[in-house]
């Protein structure tokens, strides 16, 4: 089986001031096939966001592999691994993070300008995305004219815009009363299948892990399968 993402052997530490290391992950382990969507169950301060930041290129491992769409990226240039975070890889948070003087369409464009995409052509595919999760007639509305769960799905096609390989999301309906967190999270799902990319979902809530393919853990910064 292919993968889309390999982590191997990754291990991170802090000194958070202190003169003794925090061993945040050792020796981590994990792979994501093209297709699969796996939740990452496990609680605050684990090590779960450091898990996601370093498989996203957004935080760099003190040891180990890092390997996206066959690409062993964990000691390339900061040049690479900004080229590699911008086109293989998609981020959906907690909190949406949507740029407040933008449209939900201009939102959805940003990322795809950045990559060089044409306006024409990154307003097009802003336009199919907000089709998708059911917000076209929204495309003009700014963030704060948006609910909650709109906001979330507006942030979902942001992270799809550049069409990635790979998908990391943190607690992405965690700030969301529970039916707007199911009707989203459906959202999610149906996105992830339709697009065939591979996902990898922290959640603290398992009865969304259990919809989800496989359920992995971490357990003194290492990561085992099956739920808590």
């Amino acid at each position: 089986m292919s993968e889309a993402l390999r982590l191997s052997a990754v291990a991170k530490g802090y000194n958070l001031g202190k003169p003794s290391e925090v061993r945040v992950l050792q020796e981590a382990s994990l792979t994501v096939a093209p297709g699969e969507v796996v939740a990452l169950v496990a609680p605050s301060g684990s090590g779960k966001s450091t898990l996601l930041h370093i498989a996203g290129l957004l935080d760099a491992a003190d040891a180990g592999e890092v390997v996206i769409g066959g690409e062993d990226v964990a000691a390339v240039s900061h040049r690479r691994r900004t080229a590699v975070r911008r086109d293989k890889v998609g981020f959906v948070y907690q909190f949406h993070h949507l740029l407040p003087e933008f449209t939900a369409a201009e939102n959805i464009a940003l990322p795809q300008r950045a990559a060089g995409t044409s306006a024409s052509a990154a307003e097009a595919r802003a336009g199919e995305l907000l089709e998708a999760v059911g917000l076209a007639p929204r495309a003009g509305h700014r963030p704060a004219e948006l609910s909650g769960g709109d906001q979330q799905r507006v942030a979902f096609c942001r992270a799809l815009a550049n069409r990635p390989a790979l998908l990391l999301a943190d607690e992405p309906t965690g700030n969301l009363d529970p039916g707007t967190s199911d009707q989203v999270f459906d959202v999610l799902m149906r996105l992830v299948r339709d697009t065939g990319l591979a996902a990898l979902i922290a959640t603290h809530n398992l009865e969304l892990a259990a919809r989800m393919d496989r359920t992995v853990r971490l357990e003194e910064g290492r990561v085992v399968e099956g739920a808590p």
